[in-house]
Parts: structure tokens; sequence; C-alpha cells
């Protein structure tokens, strides 16, 4: 019998009558007896009993490993990404690198919330998956299944092999991400861009409660997610889709998979702060050895078999991008020609025409609307992703979709923490604060920036904006916000009994804002998030509304 269907509705009765404190439920010697129906944390040591449970609200995922070796749970609790462990290493005396993560033979069960059986002991793989979240104490999960399966219904039934589930360790609502990706899918589905579509699940695995986890689409090339052409396997050729990740990653890759942008020669861009500016310009890339700021290239997301498709993309993409700054800085058109080799300047349209011939100028607007509404800590560094098919149908025009990692947006980190001020395409202070803040330096997103002081691409923006407000995209984001937090309480309470990362949050606490650290339990988390998206939809609204 799975563990949650007989879990923890008393566990609070339980934490009065042991006299614990903090919220922290007390292990006793009769939880000992019932190993079968008990849920241990090894993050803070507690032992959740068991109870009588007949009902849940959200669906349950129970992992059950073939290897029933005593040491098996170290797959999804040791592995910590190699190249974050070794950054660790260096900077941590006595650190020991631990293991990179392994995929293990699993079965898969997942029940819904009516205690229907959607599917029962299917096989597949599961790993630890991610960057910097592979290093705290609830990590994210891919699965990877040995036939396509559907979960949930998600993104229209499509059946995939490969799935994730995000921790949301980071995150006290737990919200960020759903929220985030709601509000994308709204606004890409009508221009046909993908965002990944997700869902609540709680985890169990070999019958020991793992928490509330984010259920949600692999990034991939696919008819049903990244819809561009696919190579067959060893194929050599340049006409296929391209998918690409804006990654300062790119060097960890191999050297078919990154690629680096010289960004029009490190040209400067004004920020877009509401003021023009205010006189400051910001580059992308450092400008000598001693320069702080780090390179961001990018890392070929899809599949890829030759140099001669490495180079070709990113001559492309160093190639458009200087179309897209000459258009705006310097009132210039360039054409490619027709094998995609080199520009030449052209009188023959106008500076607009010139990027609307490479640019899916619609998707980047999306993309900004996005990225400006959420205030992501990493939109200068990672996730932020692009695609180009040069395959039949395609279009040989760059096109920004599959938004991703919000976890430490709106208002998680001190990135327009009331709500206020311009973002995406501003100045914008590396992960750790920036100058004077404990961070090293400033930078500013490329892509987003280039083009935000064209009239007309504003305009497309405006129009967009004043659509999704109009239509209620951002009212039903809040409104789910608001109705997770009450349908789903007694889930994200079982959770933080789990690992009670919201009480102690010591290995990000660093991370947060002040108001985001404030928050003692899941409801005040859920309440802070929709009360800063309020104020930020509000904020963004006087700008843009038409």
């Amino acid at each position: 019998m799975n563990i949650f269907h007989k879990i923890i509705s008393g566990a609070l009765a339980l934490c009065l009558l042991a006299g614990c404190s903090s919220g922290k439920i007390q292990e006793s010697a009769s939880d000992k007896s019932v190993p079968e129906t008990t849920a241990f944390s090894e993050s803070t040591g507690n032992t959740i009993p068991a109870a009588d449970w007949t009902e849940y609200t959200v669906p349950l995922l129970s992992i059950e490993t073939k290897n029933q070796d005593p040491d098996v749970m170290d797959f999804v609790t040791k592995p910590v990404n190699r190249f974050v462990a070794e950054s660790i290493a260096s900077w941590t005396p006595g650190y020991t690198v631990p293991e990179e993560p392994y995929y293990e033979d699993c079965t898969i069960t997942l029940t819904d919330t009516d205690s229907t059986v959607l599917f029962n002991d299917v096989n597949a793989q599961v790993k630890v998956r991610g960057n910097w979240t592979t290093s705290y104490d609830k990590k994210p999960l891919r699965i990877k299944f040995e036939q396509k399966q559907n979960i949930l219904g998600l993104n229209n039934g499509a059946e995939m092999k490969n799935w994730l589930l995000l921790a949301e360790y980071k995150d006290a609502s737990m919200l960020r991400n759903k929220a985030a990706l709601s509000i994308a899918r709204e606004l890409l589905k009508e221009d046909g861009l993908y965002a990944a579509d997700a869902e609540l699940v709680e985890v169990e695995i070999n019958n020991q409660y793992w928490g509330v986890y984010l259920l949600i689409e692999q990034q991939q090339v696919n008819p049903s997610r990244i819809n561009i052409t696919e190579p067959a396997p060893n194929y050599t050729g340049t006409d296929i889709g391209y998918f690409l990740e804006f990654d300062g990653y790119f060097t960890n890759e191999d050297k078919l998979h990154g690629f680096s942008v010289d960004y029009a020669d490190n040209a400067p861009l004004i920020p877009f702060d509401g003021n023009g500016g205010n006189g400051r310009t910001m580059k992308c890339l450092g400008e000598s050895s001693s320069d702080p700021k780090k390179d961001v290239g990018i890392t070929i997301k899809s599949d890829i078999y030759s140099e001669q498709q490495h180079d070709f993309i990113s001559s492309y993409i160093n190639n458009v991008y200087y179309i897209m700054y000459a258009a705006a800085y310097e009132k210039k058109a360039f054409v490619f020609d027709s094998d995609y080799s080199c520009i030449t300047e052209t009188s023959d349209i106008t500076p607009q025409k010139a990027v609307e011939n490479v640019v899916d100028v619609q998707s980047l607007a999306d993309m900004y609307i996005i990225s400006e509404l959420t205030c992501d800590a990493d939109i200068y560094w990672s996730s932020f992703f692009m695609d180009v098919d040069f395959g039949e149908g395609g279009n040989g025009k760059l096109r920004f979709e599959a938004p991703w990692d919000f976890d430490s947006s709106m208002g998680n980190k001190d990135r327009c923490a009331d709500g206020t001020g311009f973002y995406a395409a501003n100045i914008v202070p590396d992960v750790n604060g920036g100058p004077g803040k404990g961070g090293e330096y400033e930078t500013i997103n490329p892509w987003l920036a280039v083009l935000i002081y064209e009239d007309w691409f504003q305009e497309i923006i405006r129009e967009k904006w004043t659509s999704a407000y109009d239509g209620g995209i951002f009212d039903r984001t809040i409104e789910m916000i608001e109705h997770d937090k009450n349908q789903y309480s007694e889930a994200f309470e079982r959770n933080y009994q789990r690992w009670n990362n919201l009480i102690d949050n010591s290995s990000f606490s660093g991370e947060l804002s002040k108001n985001a650290a404030a928050c003692k339990n899941h409801s005040e988390a859920a309440d802070y998030l929709s009360e800063w998206l309020q104020k930020r939809v509000a904020f963004l609204n006087d700008y843009w509304h038409k």
C-alpha cells in the first residue's frame, strides 16, 4: 500500500502530545514499530506517523526503486551537479565532491485525488537534475519513462518520456514557477509558442514521503513542445532546427554544444529604466581579463552532430544580433545572403523590416512581458531560451519561447522588491546582488534590451500587455495562487513537516528578500507572492496599457 494512503492527518495532534516546538514532530519508540507506514525526514530527523487517510488534494506520484539495497536512496539524497560541487569545493575547506547525478531504475505509480490509479508500476529511470538546486537537501528530479506517458492531461494529453519534478526548495510559496508558467502559456499560445505545462503532486520514494513537487514538462525538441525540425541521428546538414539557451554555463558543455557571442563587438546598450537610461550604458560582456563580469554565450540544447552545424548556428546568432543592434542603434538595415553565411547592408528595406526578416518580434515581446513581470534574478545569466528552424517548413527566424526557472522571481530575491521599477531590459546585478551588495558586477540581458527603445517594438508590447490585462490573464493567475494556497494547504503543511526549510532556511536565506525571509508558514508566503504580483501588475499597467 502507498504510504500516502495512510499518512499524517493526525500529525499535528501527535506534535502537540509530544510537546514539540517550531512545528517539528518528535520521533517516538512506537513510531519505529511500523516502518512500513512511516515517512522519515532525513533533513530534520523526524518521523511522520501514519494515520487513517482516505482522500487527498493533489495527485500522488510513487517512485519505487528496483534495487532495494540499503543505500539505494543515495540516488536522491547525495548527488550534486559536478560543476556546482567543484565550485563549492573551491571555497569550502574539507568539502568532498559527491557523486554526479545518476539514473536509478524504478517503477512509477500515479494516483489521482479520487484514489483512481492513473497508471501503475510503469518502468522509468529517475535521477537528480539541475544546477545549484542539486546542492539542497530536497533535490529536483528527472523522470525518463521507458514508454511515452501523459501525466494528468498536461499539454493537452501529449505523451512524452521525459518529465521533471521541481523541488521548489527556495520558494516558500512553492507557486512561483506554476504562476509564471500559467501567465506564459496564455501569452505565448496566442502566437503558437510553447511554455511548459505543470501541476503540483506529492511524491513518495520507496514508501518514504518526499514532499510536494511541481511536476512539469522537460524542455526539449518535440512536436508537442519545442516544435522545430529534429535531425535524424548522425545527420550533419545545417537544414535543421536549433534549440538554444542564453547561458552562462555554456563553457561547461562539450565544444559542439556551446559557443560565444560577441554581441556586436560588445557594443553598449541603453538600459530601459523608464527615464531614458539616465545617461548610463551597459555592456553584456566583460572588457578585460580583470573584469569580474562573466561571459554569457549560447548552449545548444538540441541534438547536433557536426562542426558544420555548430559553426553555422554560431555565425547565424552573431549576425542576427548584429542586425538587431544596427537597426536600433545605427538605423541601418542588413540582410543575409541566400545560405545565411554572411550579411550585407541594404537600402532596399527599413531597419525595422531587416529585424522582422530574421526575428519573430512577437515572441520577443512576449518574453519581454514575462521577464519584466516576474523580475527573475537569473535574467542575465541563464534559462532564457530561443530557437530557429531551417528545416522543411521552418522560416529561419529566431524566436523566443519556453520560459523557465522562476523560483528566484516575483519578490523572492531582492529584485524590484516593492513591485515597482523596470527590470528585464535594465541594468541588473549579478546573482549575489551586484557591486556594494555582496556581488561583483552589473550587467544586462542584450536580447531583451537591444530593441526596447524602438517605437514600433514598444507598440507591440503595449498591444500585447493591454490584451493580456483586459483579458484577465493576470487576475486568473492571482486567483490561482489563492486557490492553491487554500485547496492544497494540507499538502503544503506535510511538505514543510517533511523538510522544515521554511523555518530553517539557513542554506539559502542570504538569497531571499526581506519580505520573503519573513514568511514563517506557507499561507504567509503565498499571500506575499500574491500581493507582490498585484503591485507589479499595477505598476506595469500604468506604463504599458494603451
